[in-house]
Formats: C-alpha cells, sequence, structure tokens
C-alpha cells in the first residue's frame, strides 16, 4: 500500500523552505506534489512603492547569488523606457560581472552536488575555488554578493586593473580544468550515483517549459546570451552546451562545461574592453508612460522582467519571472519512479532557489 513521506519545507538537501510531498510503494515514488511561497517576501509590490533607483537597490535583493543580473534587468526595461543607449565599455563590464556572477552559482551548485554524492573533499575544492571568484567580484565591485554594479545607463564602476582578473581567472580556469571537472565528469562514483537518475525527457521539459542548464540537460538548444544577445555577447558570442541524456549527471555536466565558457567569456570580455565612458549620464532619466520587458540568462536560465511607467518616480507595475519559478515543478517528472534515497540529489539538480521563486 503506497505510503506519504513529507519532505520540507526544511529537508536535508537545501536550507531554503519548499516542501515536496512524496508518495512511495516501498522505496519507489509513484507520485510528488510540490507546495512553494513559505518565505513569500512581495518584492514586486514594495517595488511599486518606491522610486526607481530604491527599486534598482530592492531587486537586488531578490537573491543573493544572482543579485546582479536582477539588477541588469530592472536597468534593460527602464532603458529601453528611456532610449538609453548604454556605452560599450559599461556593455563588456556588464558581462564580465554576469560570468564571473554565473562561475559564483555554478560553483555553489556543484559544491552542493559533490556534498549530497558524498564527495566531501571535492566539496572543500569546489568551494575553494568559489571563494577566487567572489574575492575577484570583490575586486571590482566592492562587494562579494550584492555588487550595486548595475545603473540605468550603464555601471557603477570602472575596471582598471586588467592583469589582476587575468591573473586570477586563469588561476580559476586551471583549477576547474585540473582537479573540479575530471571528477565531476570521469569518476566512477559519481557516474554510479548520477546516471540514468531522475531524467527529464525532451518531451517533459518542453511540457514543464523549464530554462537553463536543467533544459539544455535535457537536449534543448537555447540559450538567451546567443538567441536574443544583450550586453556585448554580440561581439563575444556563446558556446550553447547541451546534453541529451536529461538525468543528474547530464545536469552536472552541462554547468561544469558552462564553467569554462563563463571563464573564456570573462578573458575575451577583458581583453576586448573598449575605451570611453562607463555610463550614458551622470543624472537618472525621465521615465515617460510606457511599458517594456527584458530578459536575460541568468545562472538558472531566463530571467523575465516587465515593468510599465506612467510618468511619475515610481513604476506602474513590476513583474518577476524567475527561472526556479518554472523549473520546480518538472521535479515531479524527474521524481516518477525513483528511490526515494535520490530525491535529495535529484531535486538538488535542479539547482533550486527559494529566494528568487518566494519573490
Amino acid at each position: 500500500m503506497p505510503y506519504r513521506i513529507p519532505v520540507g519545507p526544511f529537508h536535508p538537501a537545501l536550507e531554503e523552505p519548499y516542501k515536496l510531498s512524496v508518495s512511495c510503494r516501498g522505496e519507489t515514488i509513484q507520485g510528488v506534489e510540490i507546495e512553494i511561497g513559505f518565505s513569500f517576501r512581495s518584492i514586486e509590490r514594495l517595488a511599486q512603492e518606491r522610486n526607481f533607483i530604491q527599486g534598482l537597490t530592492l531587486v537586488e535583493r531578490v537573491c543573493g547569488i544572482c543579485s546582479g543580473v536582477h539588477t541588469l534587468n530592472f536597468c534593460m526595461v527602464a532603458e529601453q523606457l528611456a532610449g538609453v543607449i548604454v556605452p560599450d565599455r559599461a556593455r563588456f563590464i556588464r558581462v564580465i560581472v554576469a560570468e564571473l556572477e554565473r562561475l559564483h552559482s555554478h560553483l555553489l551548485w556543484t559544491g552542493i552536488a559533490a556534498e549530497d554524492v558524498g564527495f566531501q573533499t571535492m566539496f572543500m575544492e569546489t568551494f575553494a575555488v568559489r571563494e577566487r571568484v567572489m574575492d575577484l567580484l570583490e575586486q571590482i565591485s566592492g562587494s562579494r554578493v550584492h555588487y550595486a554594479m548595475n545603473c540605468v545607463g550603464g555601471v557603477m564602476r570602472d575596471i582598471t586593473d586588467a592583469e589582476t582578473i587575468f591573473a586570477a581567472i586563469h588561476a580559476i580556469r586551471d583549477t576547474l580544468e585540473r582537479d573540479i571537472i575530471p571528477v565531476f565528469t570521469e569518476s566512477a562514483t559519481v557516474k554510479a550515483r548520477t546516471r540514468g537518475v531522475g531524467i527529464l525527457t525532451r518531451e517533459d521539459a518542453v511540457a514543464y517549459g523549464v530554462v537553463g542548464p536543467t533544459a539544455r540537460a535535457s537536449g534543448l538548444d537555447e540559450d538567451i546570451r546567443r538567441d536574443y544577445p544583450y550586453a556585448a555577447y554580440p561581439e563575444l558570442g556563446v558556446q550553447v552546451v547541451t546534453a541529451a541524456e536529461g538525468d543528474v549527471r547530464a545536469r552536472l555536466m552541462v554547468r561544469a562545461l558552462e564553467m569554462l565558457e563563463s571563464v573564456r567569456l570573462v578573458e575575451d570580455a577583458v581583453r576586448k574592453l573598449p575605451a570611453g565612458p562607463i555610463r550614458a549620464s551622470t543624472g537618472f532619466p525621465v521615465l515617460p508612460p510606457g511599458e517594456a520587458t527584458a530578459r536575460t540568462e541568468a545562472p538558472r536560465g531566463e530571467l523575465f522582467y516587465y515593468l510599465a511607467s506612467d510618468g511619475r518616480d515610481t513604476p506602474a507595475r513590476v513583474k518577476i519571472r524567475t527561472p526556479t519559478f518554472v523549473n520546480i515543478p518538472a521535479i515531479a517528472a524527474m521524481s516518477m519512479g525513483q528511490q526515494l534515497a535520490d530525491l535529495p540529489l535529484i531535486q538538488a539538480s535542479v539547482d533550486p532557489c527559494c529566494s528568487c521563486t518566494d519573490r
């Protein structure tokens, strides 16, 4: 007879709260119900009660891991409304910060995956590399988490020490290629724990509308950076990493190889960084009545922003759709027919961010 197990809202794999109600027959999962909203913060409504400058600071607090891409989206919709053209140097700096943030996020997930698999040593090694990335972000922006780099019309701070960035990013790449990626791609233990586990078929990926590495690991060749390029991505190009298997191993492989592409993008952006101003103007532009949308490739997938203005200094409407909000429901499809003991690894393989989901 099937029995029901509540997993969460506080559970072993994540510190953030969401709930899985799992129906099992023996050790085999037969059904999953997912509940979110345990830490709902109403950031969209709060942004509509503050002026645009305060709103920019607020949306950076949607998430601590991908704070920079949230401000980037907010600035992009405001720039569309105001007709602001971002200087070339600022566009390249935006890419540098965005790709370092992607490295930070993927390394954080890789460390958690190592912990779930049982590789304590690799967890420590991965987090040591993550510290180097965060140090680099601190060097550029002055902060390790909320960078406050983006502003409407450009960026707040210039990059003046390219050689230090080159040295740091080369060291990060060497460690990735030498120590981290080989373990996750070649280790027999990792293969045994992840291959064939938590499969999300291409058809289910389309049906659930998943985005980002979760979609690319199920064979969907999509990436906003390439398909709808923004910032300096048209000049730099993006090599999209995909896999066909759709299992935990495929999602691990996609993120691992995406880290190398992020390193390449940072190197190219620093090397090609054009001269010129970093902001279109020193003041905040007037936003006329109208509406605009923007989407970027956040570390977990497509991040969508909608902003409406009625001509006042506060937004008439702010709408944010985060990648985890659309990826979490697919955990139900991944879990069907799987062993209960694999559930923590399956749900972690989506890299869920509850702070984004409960925005």
